[in-house]
């Protein structure tokens, strides 16, 4: 259990600060695509984490965020939404004998079109309740939606990439 703490924490370090310090300054079609590679932390959260426990880590990783960014409260909400759905939706698609206990959503562990299924869910409603939280208004919606799906696609491409290059199981077969 310690073990895993200090697995979940130092991924919480290294993904907000590759966040911060390299994934916010990339310019891909100037502000239509806005990939957010910190919801993988949230994304890779044990299955047997309490609801309780998911909602306050969410919180603080969007706290997190927001302190960064000077965004006040948006990350915070977003990501609280995506833990209150990630429940559910991990409900909805458990497979017949349920999860296994110490499993966590990854590619190798669930396979592929689990995890993408279940990232491109959550990720799509971070970005759908983040992009409409910043603009404030119903006005450009259609404009708003595309950027949000963009995005989307963008974040959970970079989700998976990341997964692929550091997961030990997809290290060895490659060798």
């Amino acid at each position: 259990m310690i073990g895993s703490a200090i697995t979940n924490l130092g991924r919480f370090a290294v993904l907000i600060l590759l966040q911060v310090m390299v994934v916010d300054h990339l310019r891909l079609a100037g502000i239509w695509i806005v990939p957010y590679l910190y919801v993988l932390f949230l994304l890779m959260l044990p299955f047997e984490l309490p609801a309780w426990g998911g909602l306050l880590i969410g919180a603080a990783t969007g706290l997190t965020m927001d302190l960064f960014n000077s965004t006040p409260g948006m990350h915070m909400s977003a990501c609280v939404l995506m833990m209150f759905a990630r429940k559910r939706l991990l409900r909805l698609m458990a497979p017949r004998d349920g999860y296994e206990f110490g499993m966590r959503p990854t590619v190798p562990g669930m396979g592929l079109a689990w995890f993408a299924t279940n990232a491109g869910v959550l990720i799509a409603i971070h970005h759908l309740w983040l992009f409409f939280v910043e603009l404030h208004r119903f006005d450009a919606f259609f404009s708003t939606l595309g950027r949000a799906l963009l995005s989307t696609i963008a974040t959970l491409g970079l989700c998976l990439l990341a997964q692929l290059l550091t997961t030990r199981t997809a290290l060895k077969s490659r060798a």
